[in-house]
C-alpha cells in the first residue's frame, strides 16, 4: 500500500518530575527535509535522533519537537544579580524624569543573560524515555501517512479504471477510421489524377504503408500494460517515484495515439484520458 507524504503525529508521556512529548508534520518533498526542535537538555543527542528518523521517515518535508518539563530537581535556575544591577543602573540613567522607577525591575528581568539556567548532562533513562515517546509518535505519524495513501490509491484505481475504458472506446472508432481515410485517398486521387495514368499495385502499396503509420495497435497494447503496471505498482512500498516514471509511459502512449488518431472522435478521446492523467500526475507529488 502506498503511502502519502503528508502526515501528522503527537505522542506525550508523563514521568515522576517530568513530561516529555514529540510532535511531527510533514508536507511532501522531492527528498527528505528534516528539521528538528529540541530542548537545550538532548542538544547532543540530535545526529543519533536524525540517523533513527531519516530512514524511518525517507522523503518529505518534515518538523519534529521535541519537548521537555521537569521539576527543579531536573532543571534550574538562578538570577544573575550582577547583570541586573547592570540593567538598572543604564535603565535608571534612561528613565531619569520619566516617572518610570516602578517599571524598571520588571523591564530587566527581561533582559539578556538575567537567568543562568543550569541542567545536568544527559541522563540516559530520560533519553530512552525521550526516545519510546519519539517512536509512538512516529508509529501514530505512519498511520496517518497510510490513510492518506489509502485514499490516494482509490483514487489513482479509479481514474486508471477510466483510462482504460476509453481505451476500449478507441476500437469502437478504429475500424471505421481506417474505412474513411481509404475513401478519403481514393476521392482525391480520382478528383487530382487522370486514373488512366495510376498505377494500381502502387497506389496500393502506397496506401498500406501509409496505413501502417497510423496504426494505433501497439500503441493500445503498450498502454493497457502500462495502466496493469500501474496498478500493480500501488501495492509496493515507498513507490512514488516508480509511478512517476510508469506515469510517463502512459503518458507517452496516450500522446503516440492522439498523433496517430487522424480521427476526431479518437482525439476527443485521448483528451479525455489525458485529463485523467494529469490529475494522477498531480497527486503523485503526494505520493511517498
Amino acid at each position: 500500500m502506498i503511502k502519502s507524504m503528508t502526515g501528522f503525529g503527537k505522542h506525550t508521556e508523563e514521568f515522576p518530575n517530568q513530561k516529555i512529548s514529540f510532535e511531527i508534520k510533514s508536507l511532501n518533498s522531492k527528498q527528505l527535509d528534516l528539521t528538528l526542535k529540541i530542548p537545550a537538555l538532548f542538544r547532543e543527542k540530535e545526529l543519533e535522533l536524525r540517523a533513527v528518523l531519516s530512514p524511518l521517515l525517507q522523503r518529505g518535508k518534515v518538523e519534529g519537537i521535541l519537548t521537555f518539563e521537569a521539576d527543579a530537581k531536573i532543571a534550574s535556575s538562578t538570577i544573575n544579580k550582577v547583570i541586573v544591577e547592570q540593567y538598572l543602573s543604564e535603565l535608571k540613567n534612561i528613565s531619569e524624569g520619566q516617572n518610570l522607577q516602578s517599571d524598571l525591575l520588571r523591564i530587566a528581568m527581561k533582559m539578556p543573560d538575567v537567568l543562568n539556567c543550569e541542567t545536568p548532562g544527559v541522563d540516559e533513562k530520560i533519553w530512552t524515555s525521550a526516545v519510546n515517546v519519539v517512536m509512538k509518535a512516529i508509529a501514530k505519524f505512519d498511520e496517518f501517512r497510510l490513510h492518506e495513501g489509502q485514499i490516494l490509491e482509490d483514487d489513482f484505481k479509479n481514474r486508471i479504471a477510466t483510462i482504460q475504458a476509453l481505451l476500449k472506446k478507441v476500437e469502437t472508432f478504429e475500424k471505421p477510421r481506417i474505412s474513411t481515410i481509404k475513401e478519403r485517398m481514393k476521392t482525391n486521387l480520382e478528383k487530382w489524377v487522370d486514373s488512366s495514368t495510376v498505377d494500381a499495385n502502387r497506389f496500393e502499396q502506397e496506401l498500406f504503408y501509409y496505413l501502417e503509420k497510423l496504426d494505433i495497435t501497439e500503441e493500445k497494447l503498450r498502454l493497457e500494460k502500462h495502466c496493469t503496471y500501474f496498478l500493480d505498482t500501488l501495492s509496493e512500498e515507498s513507490a512514488g517515484k516508480k509511478l512517476g516514471f510508469v506515469t510517463q509511459e502512459i503518458g507517452r502512449e496516450i500522446n503516440t495515439i492522439g498523433s496517430k488518431a487522424n480521427d476526431v472522435d479518437i482525439q476527443k478521446i485521448v483528451v479525455e484520458m489525458k485529463d485523467e492523467l494529469e490529475k494522477i500526475k498531480e497527486q503523485l507529488g503526494n505520493v511517498l
